[in-house]
């Protein structure tokens, strides 16, 4: 039985997955690499257009930190401010 395992902060950024009620039909088809929820194209934007972002728990610190700057699993899951950094020479005292 196939499972999505990796959940991600998608949903607060308000997309399809941010409006799924409890009763929604939503198809996981792993060899599609496809994640469909299953109401109709005029629902899905009632949906979103009545969708507010919830508060962050936190606006500060290293949870603003990562909220704001970790990319998505598909990206790497690595500081966005840090793409195309890696490599780069570290003298040994400066660790």
């Amino acid at each position: 039985m196939p499972m999505g395992g990796f959940n991600t902060i998608r949903p607060a950024a308000g997309g399809p997955l941010a409006v799924v009620r409890n009763g929604d039909m939503i198809e996981l088809d792993v060899p599609k690499r496809r994640l469909h929820l299953h109401i109709s194209d005029e629902e899905l934007a009632s949906r979103l257009a009545q969708w507010t972002a919830p508060p962050p728990p936190l606006d500060s610190g290293y949870w603003k930190l990562y909220v704001d700057h970790v990319l998505q699993a598909d990206e790497g899951v690595d500081f966005d401010f840090l793409v195309g950094r890696r490599g780069a020479f570290v003298p040994r005292d400066n660790h």
